[in-house]
C-alpha cells in the first residue's frame, strides 16, 4: 500500500478527534464507556472503529489505562483476553466478591418473589404477562431475580403470543423440601383459588 493510500485511510479519523465527534470528553472516557458495555472482550480495531480513532493511539490508551487501574490498585483491572480488552474485578478482591454471591444467593426472598414465585409454581408454565396481571404491578425485575437464583426458568414460548414462557426448577422443589410439584402446599391465602385463578387470568386479558 502506498503512503498515499495510509493517509487516505488515517484522514478520516484524524477530522473527528474533536470531544464532540468524539461524542466523549475524552478518548480514555470514550473506551471505558464502551468496555463497560461491551459483554465480550473488544478488540483495538474495534475500539478504534467505534471511537473513530487512529488504531495507535487507541492502543496507547487502552494500555495507558489498565497501567493506571494497577498502580492505583483498584477494585477492578483492564485484561487483554482472547484478543480484546475486558474488565475484571482485580484478583486481590476475590474474597469479598465471593461473600457478596453466596450471601445473596442465601438471602430471603422478598414479599414480592415469593407471591411472583407462587404464582409461577401453581400456573407453570405461564407468560410474564399473566402473572404480571395476578400480582397486578411489573414483575420483570422479581423474574430476573428469581431466574438468577435459580428458581424458576424459561420453558419455551406460548403459541399465540410467543412470550415467554416460565417454569419452576429442580433447585426450586430442593428448596421445598419436596419430591415433585404435586406435593405443593395449598395457595397462599393472597393469591385466588386454582378454580377462579384462569378467570381472573381471562378477565384481565380481555379487559372484562
Amino acid at each position: 500500500m502506498t503512503d498515499q493510500g495510509v493517509q487516505e485511510e488515517i484522514e478520516p479519523f484524524e477530522e473527528l478527534e474533536d470531544s464532540d465527534s468524539l461524542g466523549a470528553p475524552s478518548l480514555s472516557a470514550a473506551i471505558e464507556a464502551l468496555l463497560l458495555l461491551a459483554d465480550e472482550p473488544m478488540s483495538v480495531l474495534s475500539l478504534a472503529q467505534a471511537t473513530r480513532q487512529p488504531t495507535a493511539e487507541v492502543e496507547e490508551t487502552v494500555r495507558a489505562l489498565a497501567a493506571e487501574y494497577d498502580q492505583s490498585v483498584r477494585g477492578f483491572d483492564l485484561r487483554e483476553v482472547a484478543g480484546g480488552w475486558r474488565y475484571y474485578t482485580r484478583s486481590e478482591c476475590s474474597p469479598l466478591v465471593e461473600r457478596y454471591v453466596l450471601d445473596g444467593q442465601q438471602a430471603r426472598l422478598t414479599q414480592a418473589s415469593l407471591e411472583t414465585l407462587a404464582v409461577i409454581a401453581y400456573r407453570q408454565p405461564v407468560t410474564r404477562g399473566r402473572v404480571s396481571a395476578v400480582r397486578g404491578v411489573n414483575v420483570d425485575g422479581v423474574i430476573r431475580t428469581l431466574v438468577t437464583r435459580g428458581l424458576i426458568e424459561e420453558a419455551g414460548h406460548e403459541d399465540e403470543s410467543s412470550a415467554i414462557l416460565y417454569r419452576t426448577t429442580s433447585t426450586f422443589l430442593e428448596r421445598l423440601g419436596i419430591a415433585s410439584l404435586a406435593d405443593l402446599p395449598p395457595l397462599a391465602e393472597h393469591l385466588p383459588d386454582l378454580a377462579d385463578l384462569e378467570e381472573v387470568l381471562d378477565s384481565v386479558a380481555t379487559g372484562d
